[in-house]
């Protein structure tokens, strides 16, 4: 596909649409927000009345002007409604996690293979000013060889949230297909696919049915990963932390675009969001023979590096940032963890 505008629709306006699709796909210049499927509201009419209204996921596949659809329904619609995308000959953005189990996501990627179509597995936190500072860090080599590393994502909702989707008795719901799948996605690509992992899914609530806790061990020749994820946190601590031979990083989960964007505030390319107002991190590592303990403030993060990346790698010869088989990757680690924890054992790869 050559340089243009690229018409695109997305399935749901719901918090997903309204944060983090919408605002981005409207205000990169590569994109044309086309199409919004609400079924019964017609709440996207006051931010985007140039955009077609569609009651139905079908409705919106059989519009021939569109070229990418974003799949950001509830995960257990994910698998059906990216099938009918792709039917459609059209290209494919799908929410995290990419489906409910690896079979549907394999037979996915291999129809859009077989078609010469594109899926992309949408991963904002990638694009998260604290995983990148944590990132740099790393790529700097500033701890030396790892050994330790712990990803958290730290929540505190004690009670029923009332959405089935999320909580209750329906495949793909709770936090590990919620949350994990950011963790997941970001031990991979700092420290590669394990060897083998364990875990333990847990529900800490009385009042839902999902898992609302996890934690997932990661194996390694020399290193081991916690990544760990709870709805009972009050109070939180680091969401990363990492030792190495010679020194060790913490950082906070700090970065402020999902606040800017509930606030009303519109993305754009440049940097939009401001960066943390007080240290978020902390260093403590040698440098050049001298020992270095001091604070560290992240960068601002810009989700719109996502759909810059997708405009890229559908119009010029620039990657997929997340392609299927990243999402592929996502799920093989969920089954993995549901298998261990069904069986109380660690599951080699």
């Amino acid at each position: 596909m050559s340089g243009g505008v690229l018409k695109t629709g997305i399935c749901s306006y719901g918090m997903s649409g309204k944060l983090f699709h919408a605002p981005f796909i409207d205000a990169h210049p590569g994109y044309e927000l086309a199409a919004i499927v609400e079924r019964n509201n017609n709440d996207s009419r006051e931010r985007y009345p140039h955009s077609k209204l569609y009651r139905s996921v079908e409705e919106l596949c059989a519009d021939k002007d569109l070229q990418l659809i974003v799949v950001n329904t509830p995960t257990h619609l994910h698998y059906q409604q990216a099938k009918l995308v792709l039917q459609s000959g059209k290209h494919l953005v799908i929410e995290k996690p990419f489906t409910v189990s690896v079979k549907e996501a394999k037979e996915l990627a291999a129809f859009a293979e077989k078609n010469n179509l594109f899926i992309s597995v949408y991963q904002n936190r990638r694009y998260d000013g604290d995983y990148r500072a944590v990132k740099e860090v790393l790529q700097q080599g500033l701890l030396g060889d790892l050994r330790e590393a712990e990803i958290r994502y730290d929540r505190y909702r004690p009670s029923f949230g009332g959405k089935q989707h999320k909580e209750g008795d329906l495949p793909g719901a709770g936090i590990l297909y919620d949350l994990s799948p950011h963790l997941v996605d970001q031990a991979i690509q700092l420290f590669g696919f394990p060897k083998a992992v364990f875990a333990d899914v847990w529900r800490m609530r009385e009042d839902v049915i999902a898992p609302d806790y996890f934690e997932i061990l990661f194996y390694y020749e020399k290193l081991r990963v916690r990544l760990k994820a709870t709805c009972v946190a009050r109070e939180s601590t680091y969401a990363y932390t990492l030792h190495g031979m010679k020194g060790s990083f913490l950082q906070q989960r700090s970065d402020m675009q999902e606040q800017q964007l509930q606030a009303g505030v519109k993305p754009s390319l440049v940097n939009w969001c401001p960066a943390p107002a007080v240290p978020d991190g902390l260093l403590h590592t040698e440098i050049n023979g001298e020992v270095v303990r001091k604070e560290t403030t992240s960068s601002p993060g810009n989700y719109m590096g996502y759909y810059d990346d997708v405009y890229k790698a559908l119009t010029t010869q620039m990657p997929n940032p997340v392609p299927a088989a990243d999402g592929i990757n996502n799920m093989r680690i969920i089954e993995a963890a549901l298998e261990s924890f069904a069986s109380g054992k660690i599951v080699s790869f």
